[in-house]
């Protein structure tokens, strides 16, 4: 019995031990905090007293500046009300009642002291040993920290730790709606915590968003302090003197001379040799024979060397070398000293497969005799073939892809367009139609810029190739009209005004009575109308000379001599050039350089010296209806269309018959142009 009694009152010493701890724990946690306001700058003291108690409290409480110090305060407070009851409760409430006037005392004194601290310059204290530094980790990236439990350590080594509570959208979005100062809160990854900017850093942060300079009063324009200039200074730009060593040579480079001499010397390192040319040399009488006696000889002249193989001939060619059945039966008729290959590409699976050459003896054999028994001389004659002069024309297939898009469509003719022309410059497009109106076109955009109405159907239209000049030919009926556009500038205006106003010439003639010129006037004058050179007959074609003054007409009529007219419009006057004519005549055109004058008829083409007045070619198309004619405008070529479907190209310094005959053409050709 005595030994229970004993272990009764040891049991209830031990509770009361414990009651009287937690008392003295609770007191001493009061005072600390009583503390704390009294010294709310003294951070180190702080962290210094906690460390005492490290042993006593959780992980949370480790932290001064982690900012869980109260949530886990409080749940120490709870657990401590729990065990220790209704006892523990009364004995708070005296120390309570106790310690209450005390409390209000301090919080006096400290407000007191706070008041006394704003009243100082914040300034003079303002030390590095003061600073508020939470966290040391230094300045590197807190991703490292993602997996442990600390963002860091304090000043005393003591890791910081991270909130165990994070704050959820709904929460974010509360603390939104009730804190006005929600917008200029910044999170700390470093500690943790919330920070608030206040006004001069929310300043500071929207100059530096505007691309402003941090500090208000620093003007980024002031103007610049020239350190070099153009003048000669006396003295030098640093007083520095010179260096020792620019004075004194280079031990370090004297050893190494001395080293390389003395290696020289011991014969360690031994110099280039002479080669000598006077001994006989042995060389490859194939390889190159630049360094053989024999090309030392000036008309001397090098074998031709085998070209190397190529991908066809490999044992596995790449099936674009291999032929098809078309390709095949076109090798096998072409004549061997014609094909491409000499042999037809084949594919085997392996090396091993593959056959002996064939021809190996026979080529060999070839090449042998092209090496010893042709002779190669150097001659000084030139033997050149004609044909190698002319250029080659691509092939149609060379030629792919052909044009597929459409660009631009003229829409505005109600009738068959006749003809078109296209101004000196490139911008402006004339054309002719059935429908009795001459439309005036810009290439670029395809608007019309001006309709003329003709009042007949329009057979053909040119425009003048001379650039001062903006005159537009247009054959109508029996009637040539020259037609001003006024699509040109100023000066281009005023020459084509000055070239239509001359005065006739004076003087019948035979041609004055069957051709004759009148000017416009009323409505034809108002759309652009200036001259009209009336004709006997129906007029198929007009054409300029290239200086502009002159403009040729023709009227294909086989009953009458008077089939081509020549126009001059500075003097008004008009002449027929011949007077019996060899056929009828289908397309004129002027030589773009020579006073030539090319006259196509209907199988042959007669080219006429102006200056001379005689013809000095006669062209055979090769065709049976010559339509057109254009001439290259070098000079030199010549195109005729034919209505049989041919094309006939013509080289003026080569020969009078057709270079080339085109006949890729589906429809007949009523009209060709060079460029």
């Amino acid at each position: 019995m005595e030994a229970s009694r004993g272990n009764v009152q040891s049991a209830e010493q031990r509770a009361g031990m414990k009651k009287t701890k937690k008392t003295d724990k609770k007191r001493s946690k009061q005072d600390e905090e009583d503390e704390e306001e009294d010294q709310p700058f003294d951070l180190n003291s702080k962290a210094m007293e906690e460390d005492e108690d490290d042993d006593d409290l959780s992980d949370s409480e480790d932290s001064v500046y982690s900012g869980l110090e109260d949530s886990g305060s409080d749940s120490e407070k709870e657990e401590e009300e729990e065990e220790g009851g209704s006892d523990d409760a009364d004995e708070d409430e005296q120390d309570q009642s106790e310690q209450s006037p005390v409390k209000e005392s301090k919080k006096k004194e400290g407000a007191g002291e706070e008041k006394e601290m704003k009243k100082e310059d914040e300034y003079d204290h303002d030390t590095s040993d003061e600073e508020d530094i939470r966290n040391t980790v230094g300045n590197i990236p807190m991703e490292w920290y993602k997996d442990f439990p600390h963002v860091g350590y304090n000043l005393d080594g003591k890791k910081i730790y991270k909130p165990i509570r994070n704050k959820d959208e709904l929460d974010d979005f509360l603390e939104k709606m009730e804190n006005p100062d929600y917008w200029k809160t910044v999170h700390d990854k470093k500690t943790s915590s919330d920070i608030v900017l206040s006004d001069e850093q929310i300043e500071l942060v929207n100059r530096l968003q505007r691309g402003h300079f941090g500090d208000v009063n620093f003007n980024e324009y002031e103007p610049t302090v020239e350190f070099f200039s153009k003048d000669v200074l006396i003295h030098p730009v640093t007083n520095r003197p010179a260096d020792k060593r620019s004075f004194i040579p280079s031990l370090i480079e004297k050893e190494k001379v001395s080293k390389l001499v003395h290696a020289i010397k011991m014969g360690w390192i031994k110099p280039r040799r002479v080669e000598d040319d006077s001994k006989g040399r042995f060389y490859d009488l194939w390889a190159s024979e630049s360094s053989s006696i024999l090309a030392k000889h000036k008309m001397h002249l090098p074998a031709p060397k085998i070209p190397l193989p190529g991908h066809e001939e490999s044992y596995n060619p790449p099936p674009e070398y291999m032929f098809t059945d078309e390709e095949r039966a076109l090798w096998e008729q072409q004549d061997p000293s014609d094909r491409r290959l000499p042999f037809v590409p084949k594919k085997y699976p392996s090396l091993r497969q593959v056959p002996a050459f064939s021809q190996f003896i026979h080529e060999r054999f070839e090449r042998c005799l092209d090496l010893y028994l042709c002779p190669r001389q150097r001659k000084m004659r030139v033997n050149v073939n004609p044909e190698d002069l002319i250029p080659k024309l691509p092939k149609p297939k060379d030629l792919q892809p052909f044009p597929t898009t459409q660009s631009l469509v003229y829409r505005g003719h109600s009738g068959l367009v006749r003809s078109i022309s296209v101004s000196p410059s490139g911008q402006w497009l004339v054309s002719g139609s059935d429908d009795g109106s001459v439309r005036l076109w810009e290439v670029c955009s395809s608007r019309c810029m001006k309709t003329v109405q003709v009042g007949g159907a329009v057979k053909s239209v040119a425009w003048n190739p001379n650039p001062s000049l903006c005159l537009v030919a247009v054959a109508v009926d029996s009637a040539v009209l020259i037609l001003s556009p006024a699509l040109a500038d100023k000066q281009v205006l005023l020459s084509s005004e000055r070239l239509l106003t001359t005065q006739q010439e004076e003087g019948p003639s035979e041609e004055s009575q069957t051709v004759v010129w009148s000017e416009t006037d009323g409505e034809e004058l108002n759309q652009g109308i200036r001259l009209k050179i009336q004709h006997p007959k129906a007029v198929h074609q007009v054409t300029w000379h290239s200086k502009g003054d002159y403009l040729a007409s023709v009227m294909p009529d086989h009953s009458s001599h008077l089939q081509v007219f020549i126009h001059q419009l500075s003097r008004r006057r008009s002449q027929n050039p011949f007077r019996r004519n060899k056929g009828l005549v289908q397309a004129v055109s002027f030589h773009p350089i020579r006073p030539y004058f090319f006259v196509a008829t209907q199988r042959s083409v007669r080219i006429y010296n102006l200056v001379k007045q005689e013809m000095t070619k006669k062209l055979q198309a090769n065709s049976k209806w010559i339509s057109s004619i254009a001439v290259h405008s070098g000079g030199d070529h010549v195109i005729c269309g034919s209505y049989d479907c041919r094309l006939s190209w013509f080289d003026l310094d080569l020969s009078t018959k057709p270079y080339k005959m085109l006949r890729y053409i589906i429809t007949c050709t009523c009209n060709t142009a060079q460029c």
